[in-house]
């Protein structure tokens, strides 16, 4: 299996193992600071999070760190490939960690619910597109906004016309 050059496998899952981070880190010309450590360390235990809340989790652990740190740290951990980026809100981006499986996300517009959609899946439903314009999709950087079933069902999408409601 290949890699992609950021750090992910050519199925789109992590090329990197739990302690090869600090040496990508390092290979790359980058310092291992304490900073990126806990940095990286608040993304993988938030699951998604954005700036301000992994500002506020190693916050918790180290009062040594600014806002402009985590957010220059979360962008080099985000170009080395060991954690992804989606845009969930009209605000900052979201941050997850890189390792494990690589999903798309659904967005409820009203609700603000958020569904993780496995790569296998959005891939069968984007593949076929996708080939016809000989177009790679980044599908960990995925979004599909919407409505979710039960803003639906309720009639909680403005201007919209949803399938089966008149």
């Amino acid at each position: 299996m290949g890699s992609t050059g950021d750090g992910r496998s050519a199925d789109g899952g992590t090329a990197s193992t739990a302690g090869d981070w600090q040496e990508r880190l390092r290979s790359s010309g980058h310092r291992l600071t304490p900073q990126r450590e806990l940095v990286l360390a608040a993304v993988e235990l938030l699951g998604h999070a954005t700036p301000d809340e992994v500002f506020a989790e190693v916050r918790s652990h180290s009062d040594s760190i600014n806002l402009s740190t985590v957010y220059r740290t979360l962008e080099l951990l985000d170009e080395l490939g060991l954690i992804r980026h989606a845009h969930l809100s009209d605000r900052a981006p979201t941050y997850h960690s890189a390792r494990g499986h690589e999903h798309a996300h659904l967005v409820c517009r009203n609700c603000r619910r958020q569904v993780s959609i496995d790569r296998s899946e959005i891939e069968g439903a984007l593949g076929s597109l996708a080939e016809k314009h000989g177009f790679t999709p980044d599908y960990g950087h995925l979004t599909v906004f919407g409505w979710c079933a039960e803003c639906a069902e309720a009639g909680e999408t403005p201007g919209r016309t949803v399938p089966g409601h008149s």
